[in-house]
């Protein structure tokens, strides 16, 4: 995960590792949208004994690592930057990945951040240390220790890479969506495994460039309408405010059974309508699942890019690789050159979690082994002085992800505000935690993600629950969880709780 700009006194590529036995104030490992915005809030509160621990050279998170052709923002430009840092001049209603990472590694220089990045830096190890009070770190670069520890690297970090027989002896180009080979020549033979997120935008691009591409797809996805364009010279951009109400009422159609739900599968199903004439292939691309059961994506290029003459859509999944030869499920083969994994990420079970030990010694993944859970998605028993941003129902099904996160980076601020008074670590409690499990589990049975017919990377796949979504709307999250409350950490019981005992402490 590298980044291409080169690094300079002023840029955010200028920070150095920490040095041995370095002692911090806050600890925040992730340096994309998140571990910058928590930067940028914890400067201007005056907070400046912190670090942000960043394992690549370059700070973006998911926009300095995808750099795959059409790569672009899948929600309005208006709603993805900071509420107190907008971005007034995206070039598109839809911004390109690239201004993205522009806009984060600005923030970074213009908000002071690059003293306390520490780029180059992948963290090792946590642990609790129950005497002082304080987490120890190792990193690649030396040790470290904080007395609050923040996660903030995101749920699509870390590539999900099929387990696909003979795929090690592919002797052309394999690479996952995630990790673009830039050098990749035009007029070669492409396979793509995927119909995902990441696929719907590169495909139409590869089509563009490659002899031929043939599309792997396990699950067709619904596709609506995107409307994206260039904004004129001297146009008004969208009022971020408005723009967040409006999607926020976008949740009504993530109910199932309700009107707002059968509106926009009607949507969906005429946009397929317009643009696939042939009723086979109109059929193959048709979901048997809800709309927004699994991620409902955007876009005008999709369909028409699938219909061109030197595309081929392959109805099934591949089931091994033999030489350069792709088998799919139906036993059809294909040459292909070059072989692209839209394969998703690691999202329910998220690698960095066996990294950190709480009390006692128990990591994060035995703790999350029935699937993740938390109180406010943000804070989790048995972890003092442990904040998780983007973490357990910290994302959102018809909104900008920015909107938890925001959240989340006040409960932090408030969260330290209250320490500062009253001293000590800060430990939720099983009983909290317990209750804000039920609540998620109760509101999402009614939800299309849990009865929409689909499996996804939204839902754990062990428990069945909804573990990465906020199954309400944003306005109600940033109104309960953007301010810290400190009540249901008067109980710090060291007892393990299931999510059935204990009293809520709302």
């Amino acid at each position: 995960m590298t980044g291409t700009h080169q690094a300079t006194r002023s840029d955010p590529g200028s920070g150095t590792g920490p040095g041995p036995d370095t002692a911090v104030d806050v600890a925040v490992v992730g340096a994309g949208l998140a571990g910058v915005g928590l930067g940028a809030r914890l400067r201007r509160a005056g907070r400046t004994g912190f670090v942000v621990l960043e394992r690549a050279d370059d700070v973006g998170g998911t926009w300095r690592d995808n750099v795959y052709p059409g790569v672009a923002c899948d929600i309005p430009s208006a709603l993805y930057s900071y509420s107190f840092l907008p971005q007034p001049a995206w070039s598109r209603v839809f911004a390109p990945g690239a201004e993205i990472h522009g806009y984060v590694r600005d923030v970074a220089r213009s908000e002071g951040l690059v003293p306390h990045l520490r780029l180059g830096t992948e963290l090792t190890g946590a642990r609790w240390d129950e005497d002082e009070a304080a987490w120890h770190l190792t990193t690649s670069r030396g040790p470290l220790t904080a007395r609050v520890l923040v996660t903030a690297v995101g749920r699509l970090s870390e590539p999900r890479v099929p387990d696909l027989p003979g795929l090690g002896t592919f002797p052309g180009r394999v690479f996952h969506s995630a990790r673009w080979d830039r050098d990749l020549p035009a007029g070669l033979r492409v396979g793509v495994v995927g119909t995902g997120a990441s696929a719907v935008q590169l495909v139409p691009e590869l089509a563009r460039r490659a002899e031929s591409v043939v599309v792997l797809q396990r699950t067709p996805p619904w596709v609506l309408p995107r409307g994206d364009r260039a904004y004129a010279p001297g146009e008004a951009r969208p009022d971020r405010a408005a723009l967040a109400e409006e999607a926020d009422r976008l949740f009504d159609a993530r109910v199932a059974g309700t009107t707002a739900e059968a509106e926009l599968r009607e949507r969906a199903e005429a946009h397929l309508r317009a643009q696939v004439p042939d009723p086979a292939l109109r059929a193959l691309l048709t979901p048997d699942y809800a709309v927004g059961c699994k991620r409902a994506l955007f876009s005008d290029d999709w369909y028409p890019a699938l219909q061109q003459p030197h595309v081929t859509l392959e109805p099934g999944p591949p089931v091994a690789v033999e030489g350069s030869t792709l088998v799919a499920a139906s036993g059809a083969r294909y040459e292909v050159d070059v072989l692209v994994l839209a394969t998703g990420f690691e999202t329910t079970r998220p690698p960095f979690a066996h990294l950190l030990a709480g009390r006692g010694g128990q990591t994060l993944t035995e703790h999350w082994a029935d699937g993740m859970t938390s109180h406010a998605s943000t804070v989790v028993h048995g972890f003092p002085n442990l904040f998780v941003l983007d973490g357990p129902n910290a994302g959102l099904g018809h909104h900008s992800a920015l909107e938890v996160i925001e959240a989340q980076i006040d409960y932090v601020l408030g969260a330290l505000d209250h320490q500062d008074e009253t001293g000590g670590p800060l430990e939720v409690s099983a009983a909290a935690e317990a209750a804000y499990t039920r609540e998620i589990d109760e509101r999402a049975a009614g939800t299309v993600w849990l009865r929409g017919g689909c499996r996804s990377w939204y839902v754990d796949e062990r428990s069945g629950r909804l573990t990465l979504l906020w199954p309400g709307r944003a306005a109600e999250y940033r109104e309960r969880f953007g301010v810290f409350d400190p009540a249901p950490f008067a109980r710090n019981d060291a007892a393990v709780c299931s999510p059935q005992c204990g009293a809520s402490p709302f």
